[in-house]
């Protein structure tokens, strides 16, 4: 590819691009998507989204005078081209590896990253601040927002719509419109866009919006019947009920978002309309230009290393079923003995395992789009009336429900369960989708219980416990494989706020009390300090809320050091609960209590075992913390005991 790079290697800046002629856009734009796919078919990442907007980078670039003129992008997945083009080219390989390029966009990369995009429906919320920043300092450059339209159907976006509507504020909008988030897009915002799409003579909105579909008299007749202006269709079809009575967009559209030209002509049409935001309306295939992709962009929105020839995955050798997998199947089995479960999941059915669901109980399972706030409410009504609702989010994306959770699910004491996939560290997704706050944000919550499984087979246990178990109830595991538990017995209910007692052979001063995923980490490390004639008890926690109190404080007066281990931010965590319990009784002067977690700094991306072992989340990390604190009181003249096997 490097030799076949006859322009693409020359574009180290979108200045450089700036200086092409515009008929040469799309065989930069074939460079670009070609070294994309030989790229990610060696080291994987996010690649059909990528594929899909590459024209569209390719156009904003050189439409704008980037940096001058600011480009915010929307998620980051797909702007692989627009770090291409920004001077990452030959970075591209180290794409979400540790000390390599960020899969999203990150400020502190490069200054064309003007905005930090990690979760969806944000760029339109941050380009007007920016505009409005730009017209109070009497600044004329542009502000271009690029989004999806699943990510136009989040609340956050809609708001954004609702403001800058109302100020009037010039800025352009880009809508990739490829009928897609990561699964099929959802909801009445795909259907008005589709509507659109099938209007092949309308082309833009005019000032007054009651005018805007006379050019098109029998579209605009049967959208007219519906509601007396497009605005009114829009609230409509995104905000039933509401009344919008002056959004405030002009509209270009549609363009083909694989035409550069067409691209660039439209986006400088918008840059002409200073009284009022803009949306340029572009229609995109995700996975354009790989055929494999475009018949099946959902499995190849992000990938692993492939074969660029044939699309085949590279398949690593064969290990435990994943921990979504095993929570799909099991939810599966649920449902079909409980009629009152249903399943709910945030445009992510595949990452969530809710697909397997989808498939088996469409009539009892919803995708509701990138819209957490509402799925954890949609989740509450349900509850009121009596169903088990199982919202399967990513830990990280529930933090944008939190506030429904607090008030429309705990203060009201309903039953809807939260199943976090995605929780701690995740690897090469990097700070935005770590899941390391979840449990503390859910243990200050009262009226929910809060768990975390030692292993996939466990994970059906607390999945069972939860269903039957009436209140709120969450669950927290990590991504990737399991550790090859057995998943083939029937589930079993647990005792809500029991721990594990797995490892106590009769003596040592020392206990090791991990949560979830440092379970078996913590088990191997026991299991090497005794070799060396250091026992130690070992518990698994189970429950962060409520805490086994019982066995735990039996701990704290039997052991002189209680060692906590969990896979998450330390601030608010497991162990500051298990240290809380202690000084509520008066136990916190009698054990030494060393936390072992996610110390107070940001988790960068790269492989999840490395990021482990450099936080010494990982079976070597925890033997060495409780030899270093042995040793610490061996030298202050207190040995601890040796040990003792039954």
């Amino acid at each position: 590819m490097r030799g076949e790079m006859r322009l693409l290697q020359h574009i180290n800046s979108p200045a450089d691009l700036r200086r092409l002629n515009i008929e040469q856009l799309p065989e930069v734009a074939a460079e670009i998507r070609e070294y994309i796919i030989e790229t990610m078919a060696r080291v994987g990442g996010h690649t059909g989204a990528s594929l899909g907007a590459v024209e569209l980078a390719v156009a904003l670039h050189y439409a704008f005078e980037t940096p001058e003129d600011r480009l915010v992008w929307d998620v980051g997945h797909q702007a692989y081209a627009h770090k291409i083009l920004t001077g990452r080219r030959d970075q591209l390989p180290t794409i979400k590896q540790y000390d390599g390029l960020s899969g999203f966009l990150r400020r502190d990369e490069s200054e064309y990253d003007t905005f930090g995009a990690g979760h969806a429906s944000t760029s339109l919320s941050a380009a007007l601040g920016m505009a409005i920043a730009r017209d109070r300092e009497g600044k004329s450059h542009h502000v271009a927002a690029l989004i999806g339209d699943s990510s136009l159907a989040g609340g956050m976006a809609m708001e954004a719509i609702n403001q800058a509507g109302h100020l009037k504020t010039r800025l352009v909008v880009l809508l990739n419109d490829n009928e897609m988030s990561i699964a099929p897009a959802v909801g009445a915002l795909t259907g008005y866009l589709n509507r659109l799409r099938e209007a092949q003579g309308y082309h833009r909105f005019k000032d007054e919006v009651g005018d805007v579909l006379r050019a098109v008299p029998s579209f605009g007749e049967r959208l007219h019947q519906a509601a007396k202006t497009v605005k009114d269709a829009i609230a409509a079809a995104v905000l039933p009920g509401a009344l919008v009575n002056e959004l405030g967009f002009k509209y270009i559209g549609y363009v083909d978002g694989h035409d550069t030209q067409a691209l660039v002509h439209a986006l400088r049409e918008a840059q002409q309309i200073t009284d009022s935001p803009v949306i340029v309306h572009a229609l995109t295939t995700k996975g354009k230009g790989f055929p494999a992709r475009e018949k099946n962009y959902y499995a190849w929105h992000a990938t692993g290393p492939f074969d660029p020839k044939t699309g085949a995955a590279v398949k690593s050798p064969a290990s435990a079923p994943g921990y979504t997998a095993v929570f799909g199947r099991t939810l599966c089995e649920l449902m079909e003995r409980d009629e009152k479960i249903v399943a709910l999941t945030a445009a992510m059915p595949d990452g969530t395992g809710i697909d397997q669901v989808l498939e088996k109980f469409p009539e009892r399972s919803f995708d509701v789009g990138i819209a957490e706030q509402h799925c954890v409410t949609f989740a509450a009504g349900m509850s009121t009336e009596g169903l088990k609702p199982v919202c399967a989010i990513y830990s990280t994306f529930l933090q944008r429900g939190f506030d429904q959770l607090v008030h429309d699910v705990c203060i009201q004491d309903l039953n809807v369960k939260f199943c976090m996939d995605r929780a701690g560290i995740v690897g090469g997704d990097g700070p935005t989708h770590h899941g390391l706050l979840d449990i503390a944000y859910l243990r200050a919550v009262p009226h929910i219980v809060v768990m975390a499984p030692k292993d996939e087979g466990e994970m059906r246990d607390m999945l069972y416990t939860m269903v039957e178990h009436k209140g709120a109830a969450a669950m927290r595991y990590p991504r990737g494989n399991g550790v090859g538990a057995d998943i083939t017995r029937e589930p079993q209910l647990l005792e809500i706020g029991k721990g594990e007692l797995l490892r106590d052979n009769g003596g040592g001063d020392v206990a090791i009390v991990a949560y979830g995923s440092m379970v078996h980490p913590s088990m191997q490390a026991a299991e090497r300090l005794a070799k060396e004639g250091l026992e130690a008890t070992v518990v698994n926690a189970r429950f962060v809320k409520p805490l086994d109190a019982g066995l735990l404080l039996a701990l704290a007066r039997t052991k002189r050091l209680l060692v906590t281990v969990e896979e998450a931010y330390l601030a608010g965590g497991f162990g500051s609960a298990v240290m809380e319990l202690l000084e509520e009784n008066g136990l916190l002067g009698q054990v030494r209590v060393v936390r072992m977690g996610v110390p107070d700094r940001l988790v960068t991306h790269g492989d999840a075992r490395l990021l482990l072992a450099k936080y010494g989340l990982d079976a070597d990390g925890i033997y060495t913390r409780v030899k270093e604190c042995v040793a610490e009181s061996s030298r202050a003249g207190m040995p601890f005991s040796s040990a003792r096997h039954s």
